[in-house]
Order: C-alpha cells, then structure tokens, then sequence
C-alpha cells in the first residue's frame, strides 16, 4: 500500500510537470512553426534552436511588475487567473495516457497511468473544462475595461455556442463505446477492424471527430476562433489589463487547456495508446505521437486561417454544427440499435 502510494503521488507530480513543460514546448513549437509558415527564422538565440526562449520568457515575466488597474476589483482580478489555470490542469487528472504497468516489476500490482480512475471521466473533464470560462468572465469584468470586458462576454457567448455540439458529438462516441470511462472507451478500440483498418472510434464517427475538434477549437480561444482576445479589435481582450505571471498563467492555461483537448480527443477517436509495432506498456509513446499531431493541426490552423467576423461564429456554431451534432447523435443512435453495437 505504501509502494502504491508513493508511486501515485510521483505519477501526479510528474504529470503536472510533464503538463508544464508541454505549455513550454508548445510555446517554442507554435514560434517555431510560425516562422517556418511565414519563411522567417523565429527564436534560434537563447540555446540550441531556441529551446530556451520559453524560459527566457518565464524568468522576464517573473521580474516584470504586477500592475493593477486603480478601478479594478482587487480580489476578482487577482482570483481570475488562478481560476483558468486551476481548471486547466484538473481536467487534465482523469485522462489516462497509457496502458497499465508494474513499472518493470517495481509494483505488485499494476498502474494505470492516470492521475485518478474515474468510471465518469467523460463527465468530470466536461464539467472542469466548462469552469475554466469563468476565469476569462471574470478577468474581463474585473478589469473594469471596455476591451477586456467584451473579451469576457465574447468567451461567454462563444462557449454556450459550441458546448451543446461538444456534449453532442461526445454522446455519440459514449452510445458506441457503451461507457463514461476513458478507459473502458480506449480498449473499447484495441484490434484491428478486416486484418489492418484500426477500431478506432474516428472511422465510425468522422462527423463527431470533426465537430469534436472544431468545438474543441473554439472553447480554448484559439485561431480562427480567437474572439476573445482579438488583438485588431480589443487590443488584447480578457487579459488586457493583466501584466508578470497573472498574464502568464492566461497563456499557460490555453495552452494546457489544448493538450487537453488533443489527449480526450486521442482517447475518445484515435485509439488512445493503441498502435502497431510497441508492446502495450510502451504504448504511451503513441499517445503522445497522436497528441502531438493534433496540437500540430492546432498550430497549423492558427496561421493558414483568417479570423472569422464574430456573427459568422455565432452562426456557424447554432445554424452549422448544433444541427449536424443532433443529425450524427440520431444516426448514431439508430446505428446502435440495428447493429447492436
């Protein structure tokens, strides 16, 4: 029981490290690949190929002052922040990222790589991941500033937007997996489906996958759907006001908020850490190849696609989406009781 203990609570810490250093890595992969796009060099000074940029950027924050504007609310402003970090990485505890493991024999029994095993993990990060808007809301009404503030009630709007899209199209992958366990969902998809197609999830759902993602784009304020914090038209939105590490933490909290995204994506529709070739204990090394091709298509979209007017988002996610997220959920459902899946 001791063993069990200490193994979880390293499991934990590395998984919050881990989460650091994917907000870190992404920061220099997202510059990186910005300049590659736009035939420009990007950071390549501090270190080797610029690795150390995004801790040249921490250690710059952490001696900036914190300002504060003199009409602000004083604990609101201090608390937002703190909020959409904290979100960011309690969603991130129920996503398994690996098969389970004795560790090479270091355990008598052996353990899932998941912070907490949840028979409702779907639920939970629905609900933790619906948390994280409020931080934005109230750093935008706390700042007492015209900018910010729209950039909290656009966040506001554009969540109740795409949530009901989001639940529906993970409803349709639940119908087929018949659970709420991320888990059960991801061995749900071991094999292979005629001796070489995967049992992933993503081919008996392309409509949910491609819903799932668009959604999920939306709900971490991420280009095209960046209204928030649109920078032509709100100087920085939410976050205006904000300077040192309370700016930091916004950012740190959109980009775990994205591996997130791309980790209950890869377990719900690609199969998880299933994949050819690795036995299963290793199969956290395809977790992540998956995670990071999503976060790829992430960065990818930021800078080939132009923002879109905000009436087009309000009328892509109720006229676009909402009805092609019921149409998938009712054929889905159909699906399932003629074939008894």
């Amino acid at each position: 029981m001791t063993t069990l203990l200490i193994t979880q609570i390293v499991l934990t810490l590395v998984v919050f490290q881990g989460l650091l250093l994917s907000a870190a890595a992404m920061v220099w992969v997202e510059r990186r690949l910005a300049a590659l796009l736009q035939q420009r060099l990007g950071p390549i000074r501090v270190g080797w190929q610029g690795l150390l940029q995004p801790f040249a950027d921490v250690i710059k924050l952490m001696f900036k002052e914190e300002l504060r504007p003199g009409s602000a609310d004083p604990l609101l402003f201090a608390l937002a922040p703190i909020i959409s970090a904290t979100a960011a990485f309690a969603a991130f505890a129920v996503v398994p990222f690996g098969a389970s493991t004795t560790f090479f024999g270091l355990l008598d029994k052996p353990l899932l790589l998941q912070v907490a095993d949840v028979n409702v993990a779907v639920l939970v990060i629905f609900a933790i991941a619906s948390m994280g808007v409020y931080g934005i809301v109230l750093a935008g009404w706390s700042s007492n500033s015209k900018y910010s503030l729209l950039g909290g009630l656009r966040s506001s709007a554009q969540m109740i937007s795409y949530e009901l899209s989001y639940g529906l199209a993970l409803a349709s992958v639940l119908l087929i997996g018949n659970s709420m366990s991320l888990t059960e969902l991801v061995n749900g998809q071991a094999g292979v489906w005629f001796g070489f197609i995967p049992k992933w999830f993503v081919f008996l759902q392309p409509l949910g996958f491609f819903i799932f993602m668009t959604a999920g784009i939306a709900e971490t304020n991420r280009a095209p759907f960046d209204f928030p914090e649109a920078e032509q038209e709100l100087v920085a939105g939410y976050h205006t006001e904000y300077s040192s590490m309370s700016f930091a933490m916004f950012f740190l909290a959109e980009y775990i908020n994205m591996v997130t995204v791309s980790a209950v994506a890869t377990d719900l529709y690609l199969g998880g850490w299933h994949g050819p070739f690795l036995p299963e204990s290793l199969g956290w090394i395809w977790f992540l190849i998956k995670v990071g091709a999503i976060l790829f298509f992430y960065v990818w979209m930021r800078w080939t696609l132009p923002r879109y007017r905000y009436d087009q988002l309000m009328a892509f996610g109720w006229k676009v989406l909402l009805p092609l997220s019921m149409i998938n959920l009712l054929v889905t459902a159909a699906g399932v009781l003629y074939f008894g899946l």
